[in-house]
């Protein structure tokens, strides 16, 4: 399958690392201009450093922004303002009891998590629509289907994005755009690795922490590993490109088989 994205300029949120740097990467290798975001300059050139290393003929483009406030979102359409394929991967997550969450980290969990890609939606959805072609993208989580008793907050932030893209789908109907959100599974990368260790012995080696993890927290994964971010990436690009053109108001699940259905 040819998933060719040339000629296509993509965003994608949050992504000087983990999953964010991996759908970046997987997106430029199809072809892409791929705008690269986060909050510290320095770490974002560092990572598109790493980036063009990884993919030598990529365009890459870094757009420092704090996507939680109204004026990142801003800067970011000011330095971008026609984006074919917009991947809102932004998001924070914690562990923590669930009544000692106060209202102003609910309101923090949802600003980010959630408002962050409302607004870009907002800003290049109606540019993707009269062009007649775009792709826009949450990147959901398990936790919106199966919430985790030490994150409500964040499995609240996941759940309402899964509203969200059914719900845009919905406005861009018939246009020629697609809106879809991914429900990633547990997924290795260095915050998750400190997340574990909040939840496992620290003693332990990474691999034996790894799995005593998935043990203990995460039975129901029929995969019994963390998914590598290159994973979830994959279906990220299939879904960016027109090979996908007829799935859309879909959450897409490449979750390793945490969520236990037999439908998507």
């Amino acid at each position: 399958m040819n998933l060719d994205l040339d000629g296509r300029t993509a965003l994608v949120t949050g992504s000087s690392q983990g999953i964010g740097a991996a759908i970046a990467e997987g997106l430029a290798r199809s072809g892409a201009r791929v705008g690269v975001n986060g909050r510290d300059a320095g770490r974002l050139q560092e990572s598109v450093e790493n980036l063009r290393a990884a993919v030598p003929e990529g365009d890459f483009v870094p757009v420092a922004a704090d996507l939680g406030t109204e004026e990142g979102a801003a800067r970011v359409v000011g330095e971008l303002p026609d984006v074919d394929i917009l991947v809102n991967n932004l998001g924070i997550f914690g562990a923590k009891p669930a009544l000692e969450i106060e209202d102003d980290e609910w309101r923090r969990y949802f600003d980010i998590n959630v408002l962050a890609g409302v607004r870009l939606t907002r800003a290049y959805l109606p540019g993707m629509m009269r062009r007649g072609w775009g792709r826009v993208l949450y990147i959901a989580s398990d936790s919106a289907v199966v919430v985790p008793a030490e994150m409500i907050h964040y499995g609240m932030s996941k759940t309402a994005l899964l509203a969200v893209g059914r719900g845009f789908a919905k406005e861009a109907a018939g246009s020629g755009v697609t809106v879809n959100s991914v429900i990633a599974g547990p997924t290795h990368t260095e915050g998750v690795e400190e997340f574990v260790y909040q939840l496992v012995d620290r003693d332990l080696p990474w691999d034996e922490a790894q799995r005593a993890f998935m043990r203990d927290h995460r039975p129901q994964s029929l995969l019994r590993r963390l998914i590598e971010p290159e994973e979830i990436a994959n279906l990220v690009v299939y879904l960016s490109s027109d090979q996908a053109s007829a799935t859309t108001g879909a959450a897409v699940r490449v979750d390793g088989g945490y969520v236990d259905s037999i439908l998507p």
